[in-house]
């Protein structure tokens, strides 16, 4: 079994793609308080205690295992001119064996979005997956009228492959989204995902 470093980081044109740490707290608070109404419409339902320093070190230790145990990659988007917070990004669910794959989300800062962080983050954290992981597939999946994820993953490579009912619950409701796929050795056309 591949190990994932545990001091891992994800170097981008603009960025830096690193694991979340303590003292991330407060510029983590902040983005998210900041970008409540942006994100709520295509997160599930922030638990009570989500902003909750508790529940970020949680999240912290989290991130610290799933790396060790190469089950998620979990990685912060810091900007390097500044070294501001601007979103998160996920490779989670990782599965070895005959699968070799993951699941990608991801999420941005409303201040910071449509300015090609993410698209960025994406291509890098893909690219990190199929050369750095040997994974095979890394799939995604969005709301139907979320029309700019949409663009954002075909942007990046990923073809639409279909429809899941009921697949999360979103805002408190369980939702259908739609799925996306980009695979190391795409023979659908062309990619730049790999």
């Amino acid at each position: 079994m591949l190990r994932v470093r545990r001091k891992i980081r994800v170097e981008t044109e603009r960025m830096t793609l690193r694991p979340p740490a303590h003292p991330d707290y407060r510029p983590w608070v902040e983005l998210r308080q900041s970008s409540i109404d942006f994100l709520t419409p295509w997160e599930p339902t922030w638990a009570v205690d989500h902003l909750s320093r508790r529940s970020f070190t949680n999240r912290v230790y989290w991130a610290q295992r799933a790396i060790t145990g190469g089950t998620a990659l979990p990685l912060f988007l810091e900007r390097r001119a500044d070294e501001a917070l601007l979103g998160a990004i996920t490779l989670d669910n990782i599965r070895r064996g005959p699968s070799l794959s993951g699941t990608l989300g991801y999420w941005v800062a409303e201040r910071h979005a449509r300015q090609g962080f993410m698209r960025e983050a994406i291509s890098a954290v893909v690219h990190h997956a199929f050369h750095r992981m040997d994974l095979s597939r890394i799939e995604a999946a969005c709301l139907p009228e979320n029309t700019p994820s949409r663009r954002l993953l075909e942007s990046c490579g990923f073809k639409y492959e279909g429809v899941a009912q009921s697949y999360l619950q979103i805002n408190g409701r369980w939702r259908t989204h739609v799925l996306y796929a980009a695979l190391r050795m795409d023979r659908r056309g062309r990619t730049d995902a790999g």
